[in-house]
């Protein structure tokens, strides 16, 4: 299911279009949306959904704000992403 739309290569262009955040926390909240309806080009849709998912079923806290993942556009920051996912494996894997 989340081959569909993601292919992984780098902390940076990778994540650009928040399906990899999505299909991430969903694949540990399967319940909370349907990853099969989301799309890449709603970039902003899909930010929102995978942090907001992840701030409220995890306690995730939000270390990205949406608005600076649209503003960075293709390239965010991968010392950014990086530290936002290393954040998410914490919290996520106590629900493993």
């Amino acid at each position: 299911m989340y081959e569909k739309n993601i292919e992984i290569q780098n902390f940076s262009s990778s994540w650009s279009d928040g399906m990899a955040f999505c299909a991430l926390v969903h694949s540990f909240f399967p319940i909370e949306f349907d990853y099969t309806s989301l799309l890449p080009a709603n970039r902003k849709q899909n930010f929102e959904l995978a942090f907001g998912t992840a701030e409220l079923k995890a306690g995730c806290d939000r270390l990205i704000e949406v608005d600076d993942m649209m503003i960075m556009g293709r390239k965010p920051d991968p010392m950014c992403v990086f530290t936002y996912v290393q954040s998410l494996y914490n919290h996520l894997r106590k629900f493993e």
